[in-house]
């Protein structure tokens, strides 16, 4: 299997564990899911890619991953609070792997929507919409960025979960932009970046510059994937702001 293929096997194993855990419930299911799908995919690439490192949020970080070329970035269980509130669908896996601090394959698991996307195979981008521009944004914390983009370009506002299940939500075409300051972690992106990279989304910090992995500090607070068209707009929205 080439990076892209194992990027997505990867992260529809982990779904697959991940809903049958779900299944059969218990006190303990948000922590269980956790380890258990962060162990399939450590065993998996240890068997795949021996050679590469790993950089994962539910395991203890490794420095010597900064000395590798090639570095796995995964989150295998994005949005645990949404994965213990079932029939929520707005959780995901992430796989992505790094080359010199660039991701360059990756796939996002949607298990309960029954999709995976994927670099090797990126979904076609929807038709523009055409009303105003609709925002992913946290059901619980919605950053101030947000508020920002509804003052600028009257913007509405979509709830959801996971940063995956809202990066994928773009892609899908289901919203426009999804703009996130403060929280996230070089896990939470990683995949979801490659993939709306992929697509032909744009993809950035919220200033514009460069997205950089495998960094010494994972801290990667900010982040804006959003459609082409609107690029423009939304990165002069929030410089002025």
């Amino acid at each position: 299997m080439n990076d892209h293929e194992i990027a997505a096997s990867l992260a529809e194993e982990a779904g697959v564990l991940l809903l049958q855990l779900r299944e059969v419930g218990g006190p303990d299911l948000k922590a269980e899911g956790d380890r258990r799908s962060n162990e399939l995919l450590l065993s998996r690439l240890a068997e795949l890619r021996a050679d590469d490192a790993v950089l994962s949020e539910e395991s203890v970080d490794d420095p010597l991953r900064l000395d590798a070329e090639r570095v796995w970035i995964i989150d295998p269980l994005d949005g645990t609070r949404e994965f213990g509130e079932p029939p929520r669908t707005d959780w995901a896996v992430h796989v992505a792997l790094t080359v010199n601090g660039a991701p360059v394959a990756g796939a996002v698991a949607l298990p309960g929507s029954g999709l995976v996307l994927q670099t090797g195979a990126p979904p076609e981008l929807a038709p523009a919409h055409g009303g105003p521009p609709r925002l992913a944004v946290s059901r619980t914390r919605p950053p101030a960025c947000t508020q920002v983009l509804v003052d600028a370009m009257g913007a509405s506002l979509v709830e959801m979960g996971s940063a995956g299940a809202k990066a994928m939500a773009v892609v899908l075409g289901d919203v426009d932009v999804y703009a996130h300051a403060g929280g996230q972690y070089e896990w939470d992106s990683c995949a979801p970046v490659a993939v709306a990279a992929a697509a032909g989304l744009h993809v950035s910090r919220l200033d514009g510059s460069p997205l950089q992995y495998n960094q010494p500090d994972p801290y990667l607070p900010d982040l804006l994937i959003c459609r082409p068209e609107l690029v423009d707009e939304v990165l002069a929205s929030l410089a002025s702001s």
